[in-house]
């Protein structure tokens, strides 16, 4: 498997992330990659710099955003938008480096979730 920077998906995480008001993830702390070759079913993937890392390397909370390119460069431009919101949802309120299962007691990250903040989105735009 091949990961490849994909700096051209910064402005589509920044634009998003402005207009969900997802004011606790810190853009400059997240690196947008595309993978090729994954034998994965996944769209995409989150990936998280935990903490005894971030202590051991002297490092702040840092995400990797992973979009598997055989799946997620063939979809339309809101599934792809689906695709980033589901996976911030992953990014605690606290930016600690942690990850949010998809269930939780408070809130879910599922379809409607999803679905509900696209509609946010796109009334915004």
């Amino acid at each position: 498997m091949e990961f490849v920077l994909a700096p051209e998906l910064e402005s589509e995480l920044n634009r998003i992330v402005g207009k969900l008001g997802f004011y606790h993830i810190r853009t400059k702390n997240i690196v947008i990659f595309r993978s090729f070759g994954s034998k994965s079913r996944a769209i995409a993937r989150i990936w998280s710099l935990p903490k005894i890392w971030q202590i051991a390397l002297g490092k702040e909370p840092y995400y990797c955003l992973e979009f598997v390119s055989e799946r997620f460069d063939k979809l339309s431009p809101a599934d792809k938008e689906k695709v980033f919101i589901h996976e911030l949802l992953h990014i605690p309120q606290n930016f600690s480096g942690a990850l949010l299962p998809h269930k939780q007691k408070k809130k879910k990250i599922d379809k409607r979730t999803v679905e509900k903040l696209y509609l946010q989105l796109i009334s915004k735009t």
